[in-house]
């Protein structure tokens, strides 16, 4: 008995010890020069933030010279297109939103230049929460309530800003023959403005409605994620209550694929840390109401293979 301890643990010593040899060996890799972390987006907007935040995180914790630079176009796509083409050393990343990429991955794949393989994936910032919301008034307080409503209404006006977001309605309106009349806005306030002006009975929003929900003034009927809300884990989100169709937006980074080993995990591993920085964390709180979530590398590339066949479905393909 004695003797398979003592084996066990010297086999646990042994797993151990190569287990940090391998976090050494990582740890010695750095960049080169000036690692860029690209972003798909305009200046000042959410990821523009986050991007700048985690780039800023990272520069003081690694003492690497790490930097920030804008690089809008199509959703991500003209970014995560360069990116593709980059050279595998460690130099670029791009920091964008999962649905955009995934929605012209599906759609227009034969005009694409790079496919969800053409990259390493390092690891998510986190996860916009996507509601469908009402008046807080309303005389329905889930899907089935709202279909029911808006047949015996002649169909109701619903709110919507992204594409992702109309098509779930859509979805829902081919599977019950609901009516539902879809408005398009430029933003999430204006869907507020819609809802509470009573020109719209329902609408998606990302966060801004929460201060409206603590009033009553507004209430959740659904999670338009794939899972319930932190803030409301009573509402059941759209699958739940009956149509296989979810909205995640997700921002992830990405690198050419490629990367050695090394590089790779000890990029991931900056990433998270400086993920879980005080200012990357309070951003997150602020401005998507929600937290931190690092799928790390291997959960981001599932969760990018995954939305696709979602996106798919979204899109009747």
């Amino acid at each position: 008995m004695k003797s398979r301890v003592l084996s066990t643990a010297v086999r646990s010593l042994a797993a151990l010890s190569l287990c940090v040899a391998g976090f050494a060996h990582a740890a010695d890799w750095k960049p080169a020069g000036v690692l860029r972390i690209q972003i798909g987006f305009e200046a000042g907007g959410s990821t523009d933030t986050l991007g700048r935040l985690v780039a800023n995180a990272m520069k003081e914790q690694t003492g690497w010279n790490v930097i920030a630079e804008n690089k809008p176009g199509g959703g991500g796509v003209a970014m995560f297109t360069g990116i593709a083409k980059a050279d595998a050393d460690g130099s670029v990343m791009g920091l964008g939103v999962n649905m955009p990429v995934m929605i012209n991955l599906v759609t227009r794949a034969d005009k694409m230049t790079f496919t969800v393989d053409s990259f390493d994936y390092l690891g998510t910032v986190a996860r916009a929460q996507l509601a469908l919301i009402a008046g807080g008034d309303a005389q329905f307080n889930d899907l089935a309530s709202l279909v029911a409503y808006s047949k015996a209404n002649g169909g109701v006006a619903v709110a919507f800003d992204a594409k992702p977001q109309e098509l779930i309605m859509q979805k829902i309106n081919k599977d019950t023959g609901a009516g539902f009349k879809l408005v398009s806005t430029k933003g999430e306030a204006e869907v507020i403005k819609l809802l509470l002006g009573g020109q719209v009975v329902a609408g998606f929003s990302a966060g801004a409605h929460l201060p409206y929900m603590e009033k009553g003034t507004l209430k959740m009927l659904a999670s338009a994620n794939d899972a319930r809300h932190g803030y409301a884990p009573n509402v059941k989100t759209v699958r739940e209550q009956g149509f296989d169709v979810y909205v995640d937006p997700i921002f992830y980074l990405a690198a050419p694929k490629g990367l050695p080993a090394d590089a790779r995990q000890t990029l991931a591993a900056a990433l998270d840390k400086a993920m879980n920085s005080p200012a990357v964390k309070d951003a997150v709180s602020k401005t998507l109401k929600t937290e931190v979530m690092n799928m790390g590398p291997d959960g981001t590339k599932k969760m990018m293979v995954d939305g696709m066949k979602n996106v798919a479905v979204l899109f009747g393909k």
